[in-house]
């Protein structure tokens, strides 16, 4: 797909997608997307049945699309946001959430940022968040029919005076003037795709060199600015990560949701670990990392680091912390003795510690009486529903099962979460 050129015309029965999206912007089209609202997807055949008869029907499969795609944006952008936004199917997928977009926008605007170039904007998540922070942005994609998805959100969300869209190769912008520049290069794309948006594609890329733009020119580009942000895959192997930035991983619950290079800001080489909601942030400087910790032997208390923590290779931190070792030299699971509360990993009490076996776990469950049964699991191949299936757990109490290495030797440790703990 050539994302640089506009859709073909199409015709009045099967428009090209850019013509099929304009058509959703008009008088008739938003009143079709008010009377799809909230439509059950078992209730889709019978009403776009009933609204073809008054209504071309183009517009009104385009109207039950982006009303799925705005149910889909709820888990990212919250029901107020979706409901008023505009996606592709596409663009909804490679998104930044909202919770995450806030984030980076309120760091960049306590850094006394008040314009960003937004390199490779999408559908204009990170746009809007920024906007919304007070921040001018000029947002940057190839695609004609992105940009005008972007286009439409920032007016629908009210935000069009603080947000320029432009169509163009990010390659051959401009952006001095500019007090930072954020890059989003795509990270899923066909083989032989061209540079400069995030249009279409959904092969996961792994190589950061090819990543659209390359990494290679996104970093150029941020070197060029006096503050920028450059989002990268969460599991981008070290190695490749420029030594004089600042890395940051961001999770969400736990749910590590991306990582990013940051320049300009001040603050020394380091990895860090942003947990949201709480904000909580670990950060260490490349010169003070600590080696990984010793194997030791199981303790009464497991510790279970964010995904943040894991990938920005701060567990050793965590275990010193809690005055804890690994079980395993390569598993993110670290023990205790005693509980020491920290929000960078879960606490379990553990009760019990057993050889993998599934009878004697399905025999130790039953004599305790537990129904509700979470499975965690590293360095293991069994998958949990397989295992719940096995053991059929029943009874009023609750436990979890850690299904990992001790040592080297597959075990199973069975325990609680410590009263208290947050995810």
């Amino acid at each position: 797909m050539n994302d640089r050129n506009a859709p073909a015309p199409g015709t009045p029965e099967d428009p090209g997608p850019l013509a099929a999206f304009a058509a959703l912007l008009t008088p008739e089209g938003r009143e079709l997307l008010d009377l799809v609202a909230g439509t059950a997807p078992g209730e889709e055949l019978a009403l776009a049945t009933r609204l073809r008869r008054t209504h071309p029907a183009a517009l009104v499969s385009a109207a039950l699309g982006q009303e799925r795609l705005r149910a889909r944006a709820v888990a990212k952008f919250g029901a107020g946001d979706a409901a008023r936004m505009f996606f592709t199917a596409h663009g909804l997928e490679q998104s930044t959430r909202t919770s995450v977009a806030a984030h980076r926008a309120a760091r960049l605007a306590s850094l006394g940022v008040s314009s960003v170039a937004d390199l490779c904007c999408g559908i204009g998540g990170d746009a809007l968040a920024l906007a919304r922070a007070g921040i001018r942005v000029l947002a940057v994609d190839r695609s004609p029919l992105t940009c005008a998805v972007a286009r439409a959100n920032a007016a629908a969300l009210g935000l069009a005076d603080l947000v320029e869209v432009r169509e163009a190769e990010v390659t051959e912008v401009d952006t001095r003037g500019y007090g930072a520049v954020f890059v989003d290069p795509a990270r899923r794309a066909p083989a032989g795709r061209g540079r400069g948006g995030r249009g279409g594609g959904n092969v996961r890329v792994f190589d950061p060199e090819a990543y659209s733009p390359p990494l290679s020119w996104a970093v150029g580009a941020a070197r060029t600015a006096p503050y920028a942000a450059l989002k990268i895959a969460p599991g981008i192997p070290h190695e490749a990560i420029p030594e004089d930035v600042e890395t940051e991983w961001v999770s969400e619950r736990g749910d590590v949701k991306e990582a990013v290079l940051w320049f300009g800001t001040g603050q020394p080489a380091s990895r860090r670990a942003t947990l949201l909601p709480s904000g909580a942030a670990l950060a260490v400087p490349l010169d003070r990392m600590l080696p990984d910790p010793e194997v030791r032997p199981v303790g009464r208390y497991l510790y279970e680091p964010d995904g943040a923590v894991i990938r920005a290779h701060l567990v050793a931190e965590v275990a010193r912390q809690v005055g804890g070792g690994l079980l395993d030299a390569t598993i993110a699971y670290v023990t205790a003795d005693e509980p020491h509360p920290t929000p960078y990993a879960t606490a379990y009490e553990i009760t019990d510690q057993l050889p993998f076996n599934v009878k004697k776990l399905k025999a130790l469950l039953r004599e305790r009486g537990v129904g509700t049964l979470t499975v965690k699991k590293r360095g293991s191949a069994v998958e949990p529903e397989e295992l719940r299936r096995k053991v059929k757990p029943e009874g009023p109490r609750a436990a979890t099962v850690f299904l990992t290495r001790v040592a080297g030797a597959p075990t199973m440790l069975i325990g609680a979460p410590v009263t208290g703990e947050k995810n």
